[in-house]
């Protein structure tokens, strides 16, 4: 057997596909459901233009989170039994927000303008809840998927945080795609979610080593502790660096207006890859490896050469649209 199809590579392959389509899922959806969160509803004109952005893009992000999901089913069963076990309350009603977005995106472009603003609405509530219920999924997951009053509360927190986090890059994508009044409104929004966003990373950094002692040995008894330390520097480094592009925005020319999105988008890197390394070799925290976790080296090699048809086909699709779409946001027409 070629050592690239070893239990070993093979669980760690499928382990990497799974964090790349969950970490693009964050970046692509995240900024749509971060314009949904920060929905103007004071500007009919600014609401349109904000749907306009993310209209060609929106549905096709949630791509990332069918496969992901899809993948740990299908090479981790026994993680994805565990894990929606602990989170099948608050997984259901992030799938309850989805809906709301769904329905309200498509239906206020069948209701008389009158009409339009509570389906606005609609889409604003969908956009939070199902923020709110991704980050309180991930904070009882840091917490070891346990339902006791601390770990509740951290996983409220949590919730707030990853809000927060997906309105600052839902704001850096609408100053790249937009101009004039609404552009000046998301530098200022950007401004204030990044506050909310970089106080609780540092909050998270703090929290889980004391609740998780794995991460603890991970990030200080390593022989590459020094170099881990880099993360955390940098991903704080992003957010002075795009605190400082915020004021000075916009400049002549609108030059570097796809800054503040790039420096999220690393921000968002910086804490997946630290939050991955922190839990490694665990897929199910204090419970299950990921090779403990994996299906039958026969099955997962099967699967692998579906994913390595399926994942650029998917890759493709995604890069046209953007290209297609590029520039900025047009007002918004219905046909």
């Amino acid at each position: 057997m070629s050592i690239l199809f070893t239990p070993e590579y093979l669980a760690i392959a499928f382990a990497g596909l799974t964090c790349f389509s969950l970490l693009l899922y964050a970046i692509l959806d995240g900024y749509d459901l971060g314009i949904g969160i920060c929905l103007p509803m004071h500007d009919l004109s600014f609401r349109d233009t904000s749907i306009a952005a993310i209209g060609p893009f929106w549905d096709a992000n949630e791509t990332w989170l069918v496969l992901s999901v899809g993948l740990l089913l299908v090479a981790f069963p026994a993680a994805h039994s565990a894990i929606l076990y602990s989170l099948y309350i608050p997984a259901s009603i992030l799938l309850i927000g989805l809906i709301l977005r769904g329905v309200a995106f498509d239906f206020r472009a069948k209701v008389m303008k009158d009409y339009q603003r509570y389906w606005d609405w609609t889409f604003k509530i969908g956009s939070i809840i199902s923020t709110f219920s991704q980050g309180f999924m991930l904070g009882l997951y840091i917490m070891g998927l346990e339902y006791n009053l601390a770990s509740v509360l951290f996983a409220l927190f949590s919730g707030v945080c990853v809000t927060a986090a997906y309105a600052l890059i839902g704001n850096c994508f609408l100053i790249m795609k937009t101009s004039g009044e609404l552009q000046l409104y998301a530098i200022k929004q950007a401004k204030k979610y990044g506050v909310f966003t970089f106080f609780g990373i540092l909050a998270v950094c703090v929290i889980n080593p004391l609740v998780n002692a794995s991460a603890l040995q991970v990030w200080i008894n390593s022989p590459f502790a020094p170099f881990y330390a880099l993360i955390p520097l940098l991903c704080f480094s992003m957010f002075a660096m795009g605190y400082q592009v915020l004021k000075r925005l916009p400049l002549q020319g609108d030059r570097g207006n796809w800054l503040p999105f790039a420096i999220t988008i690393i921000v968002f890197v910086t804490c997946f890859v630290g939050l991955v390394m922190s839990f490694y070799p665990y897929i199910v925290p204090g419970q299950l490896t990921l090779f403990d976790a994996a299906s039958s080296p026969e099955s997962l090699s099967i699967i692998l050469v579906g994913a390595l048809v399926v994942v650029p086909i998917i890759f493709v699709y995604t890069g046209f649209t953007y290209y297609a779409f590029r520039g900025k946001a047009q007002g918004l027409r219905y046909y």
